[in-house]
């Protein structure tokens, strides 16, 4: 064995025990997105609030994700990627102790909405690894490997966690059923701390924090637009739509002041790239399936058509159940990626991806009256929403410049919050909109609408099949170790 060889080995193996203890951090992550959702009718009528209004706790969570990315992304490049998943893990677990001692929606709300922390911890995690596989050949496989095998451990957990919180909510009171994910974000603190080296690679320098300020600023108005929005009368109001355009608007002297700033927090030049570009908007048409469809599913699902004439009438396990199964079938789109990559190339599997999630979503306007065709159609969403959860920071690492791999790997986040935090909106809009009950007064109704939930899975497949299209343009070799 040559001296090459051996150092390489030795890489490898210090590589996957750093991906084995962020398995974990991701297995944690995977408890936080599975676990609440099966409960969150429960929590609901916990906190005294309609279904529609569900989607408040994951517009904030999403506003607040979108605020934090770039900060924490381009932190991790500067002063390292471990630290900044200590920082947001201890932020998080503080935010999930909140949850269990409240039934103020307002105290609720922010708690929820802080826990959004935890969703840097995916494109941190990715850039660690690219930056510590730069002595490996293949680096853009290994590194769609290890992203696969992280969202793997993230589905895994999602699945334990949805499985786990369907259970405990129909035997245990909501206060004991909330502590759980706290006390194992703590354990996760403790793992980071202990189990996972820094980043070699650190580019230093200074914060950006005008462009900081500005991008904040500018999603701020823009989420809280949104927001407003959904208020009664919101639709109508020319204040509600002004803010909105004001959030748009904010966006151009930040892109001004990025393009003439040294070291930007975020290279804007990277969307005019020909492979980055259109791997961020697929990102944010992405966002709106996989953030803003996830309480839509789960109510439709608990949902009693006895009384509303549509619905599942699902208990908390039950609705669990399904959840698990199209988590299942995430984890297996994550671990097919890179194989089906590397025998055809990753744009087209991307582009793959982004149709099953189309097709599935789509299915759902004929297909949604039985337990067996909402499944059905649930797990070819999965297959198409773990390639797309695993490849798009992979390919953002690979096409991204070396000084800026956290950021890159952050901003497909970033978009994926917005895109969410959008969809979150408009849903939330058209479930609460047309309400009718059968056996319940319209005043007592506490469901959503069956054309709100029509709206849903139509933006949702529509905007994946418009991302398919996207990454058509997408250069043929992209997200390769050679592009061409």
């Amino acid at each position: 064995m040559t001296r090459t060889d051996a150092l390489r080995k030795t890489t490898f193996g210090a590589l996957a025990a750093v991906v084995g203890f962020l398995a974990f951090v991701e297995f944690t992550s995977g408890v936080l997105q599975g676990y609440y959702t099966p409960m969150l009718t429960d929590i609901a009528r916990h906190l005294g609030i309609h279904d529609a209004d569900v989607n408040w706790l994951e517009g904030t969570q999403l506003m607040l994700s979108a605020l934090v990315v770039p900060a924490f992304a381009k932190l991790g490049d500067m002063i390292g990627h471990k630290r900044m998943l200590l920082v947001s893990t201890a932020l998080t677990a503080a935010a999930a102790l909140v949850l269990p001692f409240t039934d103020s929606f307002l105290v609720f709300l922010i708690g929820w909405a802080l826990m959004g922390f935890y969703v840097v911890w995916l494109p941190l995690e990715i850039a660690l690894i690219w930056s510590r596989s730069r002595r490996m050949e293949g680096r853009s496989v290994i590194t769609a490997r290890a992203a696969g095998m992280l969202v793997a451990a993230l589905e895994a957990g999602a699945i334990i966690g949805a499985l786990a919180g369907g259970a405990l909510i129909d035997i245990l009171p909501l206060w004991l059923v909330l502590l759980v994910p706290a006390v194992l974000i703590v354990v996760c603190f403790f793992v980071i701390l202990f189990g996972v080296k820094e980043s070699p690679e650190l580019t230093g320098g200074r914060l950006d924090t005008v462009g900081i300020s500005l991008i904040s600023v500018a999603l701020i108005a823009f989420t809280g637009g949104l927001s407003l929005l959904r208020l009664p009368g919101g639709l109508t109001s020319v204040w509600s739509w002004g803010v909105v355009v004001l959030g748009i608007l904010l966006v151009i002297p930040f892109v001004r002041w990025e393009l003439k700033h040294d070291d930007p927090v975020i290279d804007v030049r990277m969307f005019r790239s020909p492979a980055l570009g259109p791997v961020f908007l697929t990102a944010g048409l992405f966002g709106v399936s996989v953030l803003g469809a996830q309480a839509p599913l789960s109510t439709f699902a608990r949902t009693d058509p006895a009384v509303y004439g549509y619905g599942l009438g699902t208990t908390g396990f039950a609705t669990s159940l399904i959840i698990g199964i199209y988590l299942i079938a995430m984890i297996a789109g994550a671990l097919l990626f890179p194989v089906i990559a590397r025998l055809t190339a990753p744009r087209l599997t991307l582009m793959g991806a982004s149709t099953l999630v189309g097709i599935g979503f789509m299915l759902f306007l004929p297909l949604h009256g039985t337990y067996l065709q909402v499944i059905i159609n649930m797990v070819i969403v999965g297959l198409g929403s773990g390639a797309l959860v695993a490849a798009l920071p992979a390919a953002a690492a690979s096409a991204a410049p070396s000084t800026q791999t956290g950021v890159a790997t952050g901003l497909t986040n970033s978009v994926k919050t917005v895109g969410g935090a959008i969809a979150s909106c408009v849903f939330g809009i058209a479930l609460l909109n047309g309400v009718v009950g059968t056996g319940a007064s319209a005043a007592d109704a506490t469901a959503g609408s069956l054309s709100g939930y029509m709206t849903v899975w139509i933006v949702c497949g529509v905007t994946a099949l418009v991302a398919a299209v996207l990454l058509m343009f997408v250069p043929k070799q992209a997200f390769t170790d050679n592009p061409g």
